[in-house]
């Protein structure tokens, strides 16, 4: 593996990340393993192994586990899962791993720092070392930056475009010194992009300051999936309003008026919601299929209708993941996606 330092530039060398729903070669994950974190850490264990197994009916999955824990992974996973022995902290390989980009002479990686949201977990100085040792497994050039970020921070079109939030990489528990110009300069190198869209956010959302993986993801290029919440009486329903008037207004690096869809999100009322992860848009395009995640409420099926009419040439997978959810994150925070090379 060949690290490239913060001032080469990704598009120098044609690289740029492609949308989700590019072909993948396979899924990473990282097993759950932060002690303290899981009020049945049993029940979490089998959420994790059951996304696993959704995904790998569609494509291979790398899980990464740490050594004291392989015993306990390979009781549960079953299916085309490889097992990759490797020191980590916690199980959100969205955040912590690399981004991968396509375009070059060979796969490559962008390597953000990871600070744990903000130093909200400690420790996480393994976590810190996961997108560079991804890379090198792979055989990966990496692309190195200054600026602390996690991959459930940005939705990317592959065509020059990247949504995020102004609550999460604007927020001084990232890049407290830097300004709002340099950030979208250092997300458009380290992503191959050319512009960058800002959405309010979730002040309110305080695992992740409220990544846009909660909040919006692209379809395809123009079109963006918003997550609004149909009960105007929910705690969280000024948050889809906000998101979706400033998705409004929005053109894309190339030109386009974004074209929005919508997505009911799960229940925020106090005495009903989990406490946790509570996003439909919060899921897993794979290989064919896109794997939603099931909270128990009754719009979980009002979530599968509405994937099957976006996506009707997948298959629809939904997994329970109620136990997973109440750390915080969903499908896609446990995902990350390694695209074919074409």
């Amino acid at each position: 593996m060949k690290t490239l330092t913060p001032t080469s530039d990704p598009r120098d060398h044609g690289y740029y990340m492609p949308g989700e729903w590019a072909p993948h070669t396979c899924c990473w994950m990282a097993w759950p393993c932060r002690e303290g974190l899981w009020s049945d850490s049993r029940a979490t264990m089998q959420d994790y192994a059951n996304v696993a197994m959704a995904i790998a009916r569609f494509e291979p999955v790398r899980m990464l586990v740490p050594p004291h824990k392989v015993e306990e992974a390979s009781g549960l996973l079953e299916g085309n899962i490889e097992i990759v022995v490797m020191a980590i902290d916690d199980s959100w390989a969205r955040d912590s791993g690399p981004n991968f980009l396509i375009g070059g002479d060979k796969l490559a990686g962008s390597d953000w720092v990871f600070n744990a949201w903000g130093h909200k977990y400690d420790p996480y100085d393994q976590d810190a070392l996961m997108a560079e040792r991804i890379l090198e497994i792979v055989g990966a050039e990496r692309f190195s930056s200054w600026l602390v970020a996690e991959g459930g921070g940005v939705t990317v079109d592959g065509e020059g475009t990247v949504i995020t939030t102004e609550s999460c990489f604007l927020n001084k528990n990232r890049n407290p010194n830097r300004s709002r110009k340099e950030i979208e300069r250092e997300l458009c190198r380290t992503l191959g992009a050319e512009k960058v869209i800002w959405i309010p956010g979730d002040v309110e959302e305080t695992e992740t300051d409220g990544h846009v993986d909660g909040i919006a993801a692209y379809i395809e290029p123009g079109r963006v999936l918003v997550e609004v919440n149909p009960d105007k009486t929910d705690p969280h329903f000024a948050v889809g309003v906000a998101n979706t008037k400033a998705l409004a207004k929005q053109r894309d690096a190339r030109g386009r008026k974004l074209e929005l869809e919508f997505i009911d999100e799960g229940i925020y009322h106090e005495d009903v919601w989990n406490g946790g992860c509570s996003s439909y848009v919060n899921s897993y395009l794979a290989n064919g299929a896109v794997i939603v995640p099931g909270y128990g409420y009754d719009r979980d099926d009002s979530a599968v209708e509405t994937y099957q009419r976006i996506y009707p040439d997948h298959e629809i997978v939904q997994v329970a993941i109620h136990s997973l959810a109440l750390g915080g994150g969903g499908v896609h925070c446990v995902t990350q996606q390694q695209p074919r090379l074409t």
